[in-house]
């Protein structure tokens, strides 16, 4: 396993730990039970060689296409929105299948590049990319559905798609989805409420302080080295999910914060540097292209995902839902952040594995690939 990537995970979940029991002492032990499921499911996924993955690609993206569908009947939504169906319930159990899906579109796409190449019609692909971020886009959960767009984009992209092909592609899905965005904006007008709140944000904070502006307190208050985990009522319902950052920086300051940074940092390098190593490999097969595509899909669903849930923190972006991965509490999300990292593990051991004998890996990774 790379050292890297278990310290960013340590980081990540520590810190997670540390705002939860900020906000919800009562979850600690529930937290911590989760923690310790994410470590063993990382080391379970990560001691399996990417074609086990590249085989499950199809099975698990239909497995995940029929509970997008099933939410969309049988679907619960939170306190907060009943009008939105994004959770499963079973007994003693609630989950998002729209977490699954990110997932299982990386597994997909990844093991229909690495068997049929970039060069044939793309049109299956960008039909599963589709597919996909449509159930999610009518659960309605728009912050997810773009998070998946730009994830089907991203693996793309790294599975070597021309940037001509994926632009017009972009281009065509744009001038049809101009007339849809109209009608789903009226059924849902909530959407554009939070939009345009986020906008007029100065007018809200006139009479009280939002969400962001609670999370932009605390975070002030925790200084540079934070106050611990007490001290402080945190006023806003996501401050264990959505806003933990606000937490991590109540109770560990300006360093907890840049830890989580430098853990994010670590996730990208290393799956970066698995990308790398692999286009160095002659020739390429399909299990190392395949297990290229799995890193750098793995290392999206968790880095892009922490980026919109920060710029959300800061007040850059309106709220969207998207919990900060590894950190926030919820199933969902850390079971499946869990087995990304599993997946950049075993690509990167796959790819070492295959490495020649006469490559210096330091000097590839300070090299763009060819």
């Amino acid at each position: 396993m790379s050292l890297q990537l278990l310290i960013a995970q340590v980081l990540l979940l520590g810190l997670g730990l540390l705002g939860v029991a900020a906000v919800r002492p009562d979850l600690i032990l529930d937290h911590g039970g989760k923690i310790v499921l994410s470590l063993l499911l990382t080391a379970l996924v990560a001691r399996l060689r990417p074609r086990a993955y590249l085989r499950l690609g199809p099975a698990f993206w239909g497995f995940t296409l029929l509970l997008l569908v099933l939410v969309l009947f049988i679907g619960v939504g939170s306190a907060e929105s009943s009008a939105t169906k994004r959770w499963l319930d079973f007994p003693g159990l609630r989950f998002q299948p729209s977490e699954l899906a990110k997932l299982g579109l990386v597994l997909m796409l990844a093991s229909f590049f690495s068997r049929r190449g970039v060069q044939h019609k793309l049109i299956s692909a960008t039909a599963m990319i589709v597919v996909t971020t449509g159930l999610v886009f009518v659960e309605p959960d728009l912050g997810s559905s773009v998070l998946i767009f730009g994830l089907g984009i991203v693996v793309m992209y790294g599975a070597g798609v021309r940037i001509s092909n994926i632009a017009g592609f972009m281009l065509a899905l744009g001038l049809v989805s101009i007339p849809i965005a109209g009608v789903y904006l009226e059924k849902h007008p909530y959407i554009a409420d939070r939009l345009f709140g986020h906008m007029n944000r100065e007018e809200i904070t006139k009479v009280g302080l939002d969400q962001i502006g609670y999370a932009h307190r605390d975070m002030t208050f925790g200084g540079l080295w934070g106050q611990g985990p007490d001290g402080l009522r945190f006023e806003y319902f996501a401050a264990h999910t959505d806003m933990i950052v606000a937490a991590v920086g109540f109770t560990s300051g300006l360093l907890g914060v840049a830890m989580i940074l430098l853990a994010y940092w670590l996730i990208m390098q290393t799956a970066l540097e698995t990308s790398q190593l692999a286009a160095r490999i002659r020739p390429m097969t399909a299990e190392i292209h395949g297990a290229s595509i799995l890193a750098t899909g793995a290392m999206f669903m968790i880095v892009g995902q922490a980026v919109v849930n920060l710029l959300v923190a800061a007040g850059f972006f309106p709220v969207t839902g998207v919990p900060l991965p590894l950190v926030s509490y919820g199933f969902s999300s850390m079971l499946t952040m869990s087995v990304a990292l599993g997946l950049i593990h075993s690509a990167l051991r796959e790819v070492r594995r295959n490495l020649p004998a006469e490559v210096n890996e330091a000097d590839v990774v300070a090299l763009p690939a060819d």
